[in-house]
């Protein structure tokens, strides 16, 4: 096993309460501090999501989200209040890793549990409501700051004292390189197919690449970024 990417877990989090933030349901407040995670292949135990279209499913078991960027977004007058992990509905907490680090593909051992990386996340409206900032899914996006997900290739029990280590490399393009080739806002064909034919990639993402190559337009983020409001 590869020493490189060797970190230790600072948080781990879940919840099975939603709630409503201006009309619209969520559960990105409702994850409390556990001292251990029961992950299956297709789910944590005990952990829901509002919108299984946009959120959960089988590539995005797991949320990891570096505890470091909260203060980051806070440096950025984004956040304005106290909130700390778990505040952007995170599962995995870290200290020292980014997405510079991580790359698509990556599969790591925490604990007794293997996971692949999918994809970053993709800052949606939420996130404006969540901290009352209208453009705060813009900056995460923008920013690359964002954390990522696993799928779970195996099973087990997640400890609060266990170890990510880095198991094997599938590619070269890191979560943050693959969000600024993903997000951005200039149709690049050679760049979608690069990051397209990433092993471990997401299919979500997969298909909305392979989209844009038949269409040779990107989509356009407006709902996504700022909700059916606009707000």
């Amino acid at each position: 096993m590869s020493t490189l990417l060797v970190n230790r877990l600072s948080g781990l989090y879940l919840g099975a309460v939603l709630q409503e933030i201006d009309g619209v349901s969520t559960g990105i407040d409702g994850k409390k501090s556990a001292q251990h995670l029961r992950v299956n292949v297709d789910r944590v135990e005990g952990d829901e999501q509002a919108d299984p279209k946009h959120h959960g499913g089988l590539d995005r078991v797991l949320h990891h989200f570096p505890r470091e960027h909260y203060g980051q977004y806070r440096r950025w007058d984004l956040i304005t209040q106290l909130e700390d992990a778990p505040s952007m509905g995170e599962n995995i907490s870290t200290v020292g890793l980014n997405e510079t680090e991580v790359n698509i593909g990556d599969i790591l051992q925490i604990g007794a549990v293997t996971v692949q990386v999918t994809q970053p996340r993709s800052p949606c409206f939420k996130l404006n409501l969540q901290f009352g900032h209208r453009d705060f899914a813009l900056a995460m996006q923008q920013s690359q700051l964002c954390g990522w997900f696993y799928r779970v290739l195996t099973p087990g029990v997640i400890q609060l004292n266990d170890r990510i280590e880095l198991v094997e490399r599938k590619t070269d393009i890191s979560v943050a390189e693959a969000m600024a080739l993903y997000f951005s806002p200039e149709y690049d064909a050679k760049a979608y197919d690069r990051l397209a034919s990433c092993e471990g990639l997401a299919q979500s993402w997969v298909n909305s690449l392979q989209r844009r190559l038949a269409t040779q337009q990107v989509e356009d983020w407006q709902m996504r970024l700022y909700g059916p409001k606009g707000k």
